[in-house]
């Protein structure tokens, strides 16, 4: 019976970081999970508190500093991009015609769907683009008149 009420305290904190978004909830709702499988083994219910305090204590301790060092490495932009953030601003070859519906142009080494970003732009095949956005699995293009690739010499 113990177990059980751990468990449900331990959901009732998961649900509450879904409110809050700070995810030290979370670590708590750790505790109580563990709490609940001491619980479950037949241990006391002081020793269940002292599980439940010791594993939040020890998620609290272990976890915290890590995923402030990502968020301040995210907020600073040291991590490299990945995802759909990284082939944002890339360069891409059109494959095939691309306009405000419809088109195919290679980023990376990767086809993907596009459309022009601009309704009124018409790209032919074989033109380098810009990856403006992405939308879902679709690039939204620019026509450059200087891409990476094709960038003019400069007269001195």
């Amino acid at each position: 019976m113990e177990s059980l009420l751990w468990i449900v305290l331990g959901v009732v904190l998961v649900v509450a970081e879904i409110f809050t978004t700070t995810l030290f909830l979370v670590m708590f709702g750790v505790g109580a999970f563990a709490a609940a499988g001491a619980a479950a083994l037949g241990a006391p219910l002081e020793l269940q508190a002292v599980v439940f305090a010791g594993v939040s204590a020890l998620t609290v301790a272990v976890a915290r500093p890590v995923m402030r060092r990502h968020r301040a490495a995210e907020l600073s932009g040291e991590e490299q991009p990945f995802g759909v953030r990284a082939i944002t601003g890339s360069s891409a070859l059109v494959l095939e015609q691309v306009d405000a519906d419809s088109g195919v142009v290679k980023i990376d080494g990767e086809i993907w769907t596009a459309r022009s970003y601009d309704a009124s732009q018409v790209i032919e095949p074989g033109t380098r683009v810009r990856v403006i956005e992405v939308k879902g699995v679709t690039a939204l293009v620019w026509r450059d008149e200087f891409t990476i690739d094709e960038q003019p010499e400069i007269k001195r």
